[in-house]
């Protein structure tokens, strides 16, 4: 396998890139949520942002993966011998899914590692896209971004050792704004998605909400598993889901009508029903952020689990130039806050054979 790699590699590293995500109506994407409310049609919004990761692929040492990604020390295990719960493990587990040998693989994201915006998740379809589309033969190079998000996801599931949602590997895939809604019944593969038009268009709608890096990494795994329990043990945590699931809808409804007031009064609906739940959901940093998009007549909700990380709000153009300022002022006074400069990002993941090719070839 080593010597197929090495001639798979010879004309030239392979490159991809994937968009992260804001979203509504997290966890519902999990079976062991979404599965017992599938009468109601249980879905999630994401909206891709051009805060890209990219990743490269190109040959190292016989014998050896090497890792190398911004905010992580670099690493090197043999091949098939790196352990997966190691802060890259996501991506050596991609590696050994392939067969991969030899390999150098680089990464580089355009977010805040750790900032709830689905960022492993999207290292892993980047990777997944490229090591498919180097594998795959000449003819047949065209990546299928529905098999990536899908073999991406079961992947992170496989060395996490946990059941993984699929919202986040969708948002990298397709990229734009999306609904995505769950029929867990069917499998893996039972979701439908619904395409969500930009009110006013793309432009319009960049000008229209925000997003703001708190300072502090988020740990999802902790938040969402602390839901996961709170839901199977039964009692009021079930009609609160039921509530978060109707508000989902709300949110498209509102979206549709093109009434990004009404949206973002869902979101912050949301974010008061889950911070009912968790408390924790909300930092320091997010708790000030959300506050002062609320008086600013914005809506705001925590992307992720929460529990750190990113905020992102909703509003008309005219209130989130206000809130701009507002945010600009209270993340100056958060070590490590920033206010990220993020649009829709309309592509997904995308892939290039080498140096030599400028321009990256959108998947299907």
């Amino acid at each position: 396998m080593s010597g197929d790699w090495r001639q798979r590699l010879a004309s030239g590293p392979v490159a991809a890139s994937a968009p992260c995500r804001i979203d509504l109506g997290g966890t519902l994407d999990l079976a062991a949520v979404g599965l017992p409310l599938d009468n109601l049609a249980p879905c999630t919004v994401n909206i891709a942002l051009d805060l890209r990761t990219r990743v490269s692929v190109s040959l190292g040492r016989p014998g050896r993966i090497q890792v190398a990604a911004n905010g992580f020390d670099p690493a090197v295990f043999a091949t098939g011998q790196a352990p997966y719960d190691h802060p890259l493990g996501l991506i050596f587990a991609v590696a050994d899914a392939f067969g991969v040998d030899g390999v150098q693989i680089r990464i580089a994201s355009s977010s805040p590692p750790r900032s709830a915006l689905g960022g492993s998740s999207v290292a892993a379809v980047a990777l997944v896209a490229a090591l498919t589309h180097a594998a795959a033969p000449q003819a047949a190079r065209r990546v299928n971004r529905r098999q990536v998000a899908l073999l991406a996801q079961r992947i992170e599931g496989a060395a996490a050792g946990v059941a993984c949602g699929l919202q986040d590997q969708l948002a990298a895939a397709f990229g734009g704004i999306n609904a995505w809604y769950w029929s867990h019944r069917r499998g893996p593969g039972g979701f439908r998605r619904r395409r969500l038009a930009a009110p006013g268009g793309i432009e319009a709608l960049n000008r229209c909400f925000l997003v703001a890096y708190g300072g502090n990494p988020h740990v999802s795994q902790d938040i969402n598993g602390r839901w996961v329990q709170a839901f199977r043990r039964g009692g009021d945590q079930r009609e609160l889901w039921r509530r978060i699931a109707a508000l989902t809808h709300d949110f498209i409804d509102a979206w549709a009508r093109g009434d990004l007031e009404a949206a973002g009064e869902v979101l912050n609906s949301d974010t008061r029903l889950r911070c009912q739940m968790t408390p924790e959901v909300l930092d320091e940093a997010g708790q000030r952020l959300v506050e002062a998009a609320v008086e600013a007549g914005c809506g705001a909700r925590f992307a992720g689990a929460g529990g750190g990380g990113c905020i992102w709000a909703l509003g008309t153009a005219p209130a989130i130039a206000r809130l701009r300022e507002t945010w600009q002022t209270v993340l100056a006074s958060i070590p490590g806050g920033l206010l990220l400069d993020a649009r829709v990002d309309r592509r997904g993941v995308a892939v290039s054979r080498s140096p030599r090719v400028s321009a990256e070839t959108p998947s299907r």
